[in-house]
């Protein structure tokens, strides 16, 4: 065959995958410029509705004076949770500067693999002793230890009873699991015993609620939602994000404050807002929960290990609370309320 026949014979199979390619191609930028169109509807409505939420620039370090981009002179900050000033206290940044000499920027991998040093095992056992419960499991944040608890200690046969304005994480920790969910009116009791009446054939019962919640500063009502936990056979759950720190005589949270320390099996926390402010959560309670978690829990198991910059600074925080009382006591309520629950506006800084 000449070489001017191949040519004509292997032309009309190019031209066709050409083409076939210049549809596709065709095709594909007509997905994204429908996709671009459906995104920037949906950021429209967002900015229609008032909602939009735009990021200031601080160009200082966190606390109660700070710099901000495109603001001349110093601002005062009133909305960090850095409630203990503790993400700049000299000893914190110490250690985090020692744990990176000493460890690394990170351990690039995850904790059952090789991401699992001393210092993180170090850590989860001064939280457990913090929050005296048996023992600890950390996580990439308080979201991941809410979306990796549910859907290991609850199944199809158990329930899962949440006050209705419960933060995100737990909503969508919550919709993870399988369990039959029940939702109470916010911090009433009344409609709690409903709910724990209609939830009598499960096998685990499990009553969630934010320790204090962070939208209103509500605190929940932890003596009357134990008393009917153990009337009706649950186990009680809270999340002290807003609490860890500074709630209760020695900052042990919201279950310190109102003396049910004892009826409250399951903590959810964070690392990220009093106990120096970096990142990182964790679960406190019973050894063979936290052990199971180790072993299913997904957001602990596909994560990398907390890096040990944060895991040293987050442990100098926790260390300096252990030691004395009286950071926790700057921030301390007035006196220990009697009532069923009360708001954070109520209380005195």
């Amino acid at each position: 065959m000449s070489l001017r026949a191949l040519i004509r014979q292997l032309r009309t199979p190019l031209r066709a995958v050409l083409r076939s390619r210049t549809l596709i191609t065709g095709r594909t930028y007509g997905a994204v410029a429908h996709a671009r169109s459906v995104l920037e509807s949906e950021l429209d409505a967002i900015r229609a509705a008032g909602t939009w939420k735009g990021e200031r620039v601080i160009t200082s370090k966190q606390g109660a004076h700070i710099s901000v981009d495109g603001s001349s002179g110093d601002i005062l900050n009133f909305c960090a949770n850095n409630y203990l000033g503790l993400s700049s206290h000299p000893e914190v940044i110490q250690a985090g500067i020692e744990a990176l000499q000493k460890y690394g920027a990170g351990l690039s991998s995850v904790r059952f693999i090789c991401g699992t040093q001393d210092l993180h095992k170090n850590l989860e056992q001064k939280l457990a002793q913090f929050h005296e419960r048996d023992d600890c499991i950390l996580y990439a944040s308080c979201f991941d230890a809410n979306a990796g608890l549910f859907e290991v200690l609850l199944g199809p046969e158990d329930a899962v009873i949440s006050d209705e304005l419960n933060h995100a994480s737990i909503i969508d920790g919550i919709r993870l699991c399988k369990a039959k969910r029940f939702r109470y009116k916010h911090m009433n009791l009344k409609d709690l015993e409903e709910k724990l009446k209609e939830s009598q054939s499960s096998r685990l019962r499990l009553v969630v609620t934010d320790g204090v919640f962070s939208m209103d500063g509500d605190v929940a009502p932890l003596v009357g939602i134990c008393d009917l936990a153990e009337q009706y056979g649950a186990l009680v759950f809270i999340d002290e994000c807003h609490a860890t720190g500074f709630l209760g005589p020695r900052g042990r949270g919201t279950d310190e404050l109102l003396g049910v320390m004892d009826r409250v099996h399951i903590v959810n926390s964070t690392l990220g807002k009093a106990l120096g402010g970096a990142a990182g959560g964790y679960t406190v309670g019973p050894k063979s929960l936290i052990e199971l978690l180790r072993q299913r829990s997904r957001p602990y198991l596909f994560s990398n290990s907390l890096p040990p910059p944060v895991v040293g600074s987050a442990t100098r925080a926790v260390e300096l609370l252990l030691a004395s009382n009286e950071i926790a006591q700057s921030m301390a309520l007035p006196q220990k309320p009697t009532f069923s629950g009360f708001t954070m506006r109520d209380t005195i800084f």
